[in-house]
């Protein structure tokens, strides 16, 4: 029953469906904007993107309960995919009462430090925003796939760096996100469990040791970074599946709560598909984290809405 009103919902959530829901990211003007020429879409993918938006995906009509997720789709830094680790996720959030926010970033055509920027910026305009759009300002988490779990986990790590400012009204709200849910996630710039193509498109051909020591976010944890759910899987044969287990191994030494699961099938950018053994109940395992955590309880916010 449960699946087939989730695919009810994916049919009726369309990109046409969602066009009246995009906010511009940047409405002041895109920072270092410049010509590259038209976005690129294709099979439910995007790249080149020169314009980051958030799309709205609300939270099921009768269970809002005033948690937010901005969802970063993965593809390498060099495109998107929109709709299997984007408008796919929402939807499954929007079955929990969660108010999702599909995250169109920039990428390799203006490299490092923009997507960090656009997370960044997208954290604060929700909590700034919080209450035209029912959320609770405390709860606001991002979630990423692949590269786009670099970039969540970059905004867990790197939420208050001078590089993530503009010299926007907006720097004076925090970014720091409230949790994090990264999938198969990008996470260390260097030695062997490195994503090549994720860093050349991120850093280029020849970044300087302080930067790929900076991206290298395993090593960017402090007691700071907030809450955070892990899952890979030991078949990926993409990302290694030590991305995640360095990443735990610095918020346990930081004493960051945190939970992994870590499952034997599944290839990379496995999204939620049915037919991997264990692997293909992540979204479970991911729905009772966000449980446990009070996170699909309705907040105070909601509470008082409701009356």
């Amino acid at each position: 029953m449960k699946k087939r009103i989730l695919a009810a919902l994916m049919s009726a959530l369309t990109a046409d469906a969602l066009a009246q829901t995009v906010l511009p990211l940047w409405p002041e003007g895109v920072p270092g904007a410049r010509a590259i020429g038209p976005e690129q879409h294709d099979s439910g993918r995007v790249a080149n993107v020169s314009e980051p938006t958030l799309t709205l995906v609300g939270p099921a009509v009768d269970r809002p309960n005033g948690t937010a997720v901005i969802v970063a789709p993965g593809g390498g830094y060099v495109r998107q995919s929109v709709d299997r680790e984007g408008v796919q996720y929402a939807t499954w959030l929007s079955t929990l009462g969660v108010t999702t926010f599909v995250l169109k970033y920039r990428m390799q055509e203006f490299g490092h430090p923009a997507p960090l920027q656009d997370v960044l910026r997208a954290v604060r305009l929700l909590r700034s925003r919080a209450a035209e759009f029912n959320l609770d300002p405390q709860r606001i988490g991002v979630m990423g796939s692949s590269a786009g779990g670099h970039l969540a986990a970059s905004a867990g790590t790197l939420f208050d760096h001078p590089l993530g400012r503009t010299g926007n009204a907006l720097d004076s709200i925090s970014a720091r996100p409230d949790f994090l849910m990264l999938l198969y996630p990008v996470i260390t710039m260097d030695g062997p469990a490195v994503h090549a193509g994720s860093r050349k498109a991120l850093l280029g051909a020849s970044p300087s040791a302080g930067t790929v020591q900076l991206l290298s976010v395993e090593r960017q944890v402090t007691p700071q970074t907030p809450p955070t759910l892990l899952i890979h899987t030991q078949a990926d044969a993409s990302v290694p599946v030590e991305n995640s287990i360095l990443f735990y191994q610095a918020l346990t030494k930081a004493h960051v709560p945190a939970e992994m699961y870590l499952f034997e099938q599944g290839a990379h950018g496995m999204g939620m598909r049915d037919g991997l053994a264990n692997a293909s109940t992540w979204p479970r395992r991911a729905e009772e984290w966000l449980r446990s955590r009070g996170l699909l309880t309705p907040s105070a916010v909601n509470a008082a809405q409701a009356k």
